[in-house]
């Protein structure tokens, strides 16, 4: 914080400012507890805070340069409040459409049995497909019989790449079934702790 200018050394820098040409500007600044000003600004007021008057004797208070490491918090900070500000707005909306899909918690309950009859319908699939592509393999492995004393034909070679692809595709499908309802599980009871609160319904 500048410390005052007493009344006659604003005159006199005011008195100052009015006789220079148009362009002139002073600019003061706190050296060691002693105002310092100058035009062109002083050297010692480069990496201080300081005050510039126009010829029209208007000051106006210039902030002492940030230091690399304050230009990166400044930016850091910068970038919370926006991840904030997004994270409330996407609050905002989450509940609205909360609000907006259900009147009861039965009806939650009901989204939730739902979503997860969708995977267990899905998990079905992956188990037939993965009972074909098993059955598949065996016939591909009795084709494989007849070259073992000779190069296995690209088409076939082709034909066992993609039926193994198929068989950890739908293993994996498989394996994630639990997962999936477990999220699905916890992803609900969220929204019904959320739309209690929400609503005060019980």
């Amino acid at each position: 914080m500048l410390p005052k200018l007493s009344t006659t050394t604003l005159a006199l820098l005011l008195g100052i400012a009015f006789a220079l040409p148009a362009a002139a500007r002073i600019t003061c600044c706190d050296v060691n507890g002693k105002r310092t000003c100058g035009d062109p600004a002083p050297a010692q007021c480069v990496d201080k805070a300081k005050k510039v008057f126009d010829k029209g004797g208007v000051a106006r208070e210039v902030e002492r340069p940030l230091t690399q490491e304050e230009l990166a918090a400044r930016e850091a900070e910068k970038v919370r409040a926006a991840e904030e500000k997004k994270k409330a707005e996407g609050m905002v909306r989450r509940d609205r459409a909360l609000k907006d899909s259900y009147t009861t918690e039965k009806d939650i309950d009901k989204a939730r049995d739902r979503a997860i009859a969708e995977i267990e319908k899905n998990a079905e699939q992956a188990k037939n497909r993965l009972d074909a592509a098993e059955k598949k393999k065996l016939k591909l492995d009795q084709e494989k019989e007849f070259y073992t004393k000779k190069p296995i034909p690209a088409n076939l070679q082709s034909q066992i790449k993609d039926n193994e692809a198929e068989i950890a595709t739908q293993q994996k499908a498989l394996q994630q079934k639990d997962v999936d309802i477990e999220a699905v599980k916890a992803r609900f009871e969220a929204d019904k702790l959320r739309y209690r609160d929400l609503t005060g319904k019980k």
